[in-house]
């Protein structure tokens, strides 16, 4: 989903949530949640976008209606080994910085 396909399912009321995922604590992909399925967002190029930090995504999102916005970071045992029981830690956030 791109950018634009976003906003238009945004303001539609079709999205869940969105989930700022980090990625190995180097960048972090955004994913939309609709109907149980998750949807990465893509560039232009249709790649899997990368973003820089929280205030990154926010910058992106500006223009969007308020929609329940996480952090999610995933095990530390589950990066290292890819067996690990534990759950990721989803973290509610402000959607507009303070």
């Amino acid at each position: 989903m791109n950018l634009q396909e976003l906003n238009a399912y945004a303001v539609a009321g079709k999205i869940d949530e969105l989930n700022l995922i980090s990625m190995e604590g180097v960048f972090y992909v955004l994913e939309a949640r609709m109907h149980g399925s998750a949807y990465p967002l893509l560039d232009a190029h249709g790649k899997t976008m990368q973003l820089r930090s929280v205030e990154h995504a926010r910058e992106v999102l500006h223009a969007f209606p308020k929609l329940s916005f996480n952090v999610v970071h995933t095990s530390v045992q589950d990066e290292m080994c890819g067996a690990s029981t534990e759950e990721s830690l989803k973290v509610p956030i402000t959607f507009r910085s303070a």
